[in-house]
């Protein structure tokens, strides 16, 4: 029983993390195309800086020392784009730059909430037929296969019989 439910637990495990080299590389072109329009906005906002004679940090500064709200808030509004950009165009490069347990490893440090839950909304499974997806699926399901094995074990372990062990003299 414990050997079965163990291949079950791997099997699970293995197919859930054979998804993620899938998930990798749909967040991934998610990651590029935010990337894209943001760089467009950037280079549309500092072509019409430059344009007036100004540096994109003073044409923010006009934005935001203007007595209008409206262009205050979209001063505001514009330096989060600027940053967002920045922080995005850093995350794909460490995407594209990483290798398959980099990748993995690093998720925290590069992954974005928001186009990462809606890559999750959207993820379509997929077969892996890489090098990748079959390394994922092996990991997945050797540590499937221990984890619930060892679970099983330790569930069971009260109510297993003791043998009795006789001693001769």
């Amino acid at each position: 029983m414990r050997r079965a439910l163990g291949v079950l637990g791997g099997l699970c495990l293995g197919v859930a993390l054979s998804q993620f080299p899938e998930y990798a590389q749909q967040y991934t072109q998610r990651l590029g195309g935010a990337v894209d329009e943001l760089k467009v906005i950037t280079e549309e906002f500092d072509a019409s800086a430059l344009s007036g004679g100004l540096t994109r940090q003073q044409a923010l500064d006009r934005y935001v020392a203007s007595a209008d709200a409206f262009l205050k808030d979209r001063g505001v509004s514009m330096e989060r784009t600027f940053g967002r950009y920045d922080h995005l165009r850093l995350a794909l490069e460490q995407v594209q730059g990483a290798d398959a347990l980099e990748r993995l490893r690093n998720l925290p440090d590069y992954l974005d909430s928001e186009i990462g839950s809606r890559t999750l909304e959207n993820f379509k499974p997929a077969v892996p037929v890489t090098a990748e997806g079959f390394l994922y699926a092996g990991a997945g399901f050797l540590a499937g296969y221990l984890v619930v094995s060892a679970l099983v074990s330790l569930v069971t372990l009260p109510f297993r019989r003791r043998t009795r062990v006789y001693r001769t003299r």
